[in-house]
Order: structure tokens, then C-alpha cells, then sequence
């Protein structure tokens, strides 16, 4: 599992804008390119992660969690 932090880091995208995206709110294409690259995936697995009708991250697909940075206890 990866943190929001991490996820923001390997994206190149602020934690905010990932916690809109998990929130359900509209972003561009560039930015759902760079979260699915970011989580290893192919660009043709994008109804996995995000919401094909409203174009929103399906939040649980994202596999997040808020972990303070520094915190790196498994």
C-alpha cells in the first residue's frame, strides 16, 4: 500500500490535488495519466482506478493511506 504522500511524490502532484481526486472531484486527463503511471499502471487501466462515468478516482483503488511523513512503520 502506498501513502498519499508517496503517491503525490512519484505523480509530481500535491497531496491536495490527490485528496480532491479521491474526494471525487474533476481533474485533467494529465493528472489521472500521472496517478496511473505513478501506481505502475497502464493508461488502459484507467476504469480500474478511476470512475468511468464520472471520471472520479475510485477512492479504495487508489490504495492510500495517510500515513505522516516519516512515519514508516509496516
Amino acid at each position: 500500500m502506498m501513502s498519499k504522500a508517496e503517491l503525490a511524490r512519484k505523480a509530481g502532484l500535491s497531496t491536495l490535488t490527490i485528496d480532491r481526486v479521491e474526494a471525487g472531484r474533476p481533474c485533467r486527463l494529465d493528472t489521472k495519466r500521472k496517478i496511473l503511471l505513478a501506481l505502475g499502471k497502464r493508461i488502459s487501466d484507467k476504469d480500474e482506478v478511476f470512475d468511468a462515468e464520472a471520471g472520479a478516482a475510485r477512492a479504495p483503488q487508489l490504495s492510500t493511506t495517510a500515513v505522516p511523513e516519516g512515519d514508516h512503520a509496516l
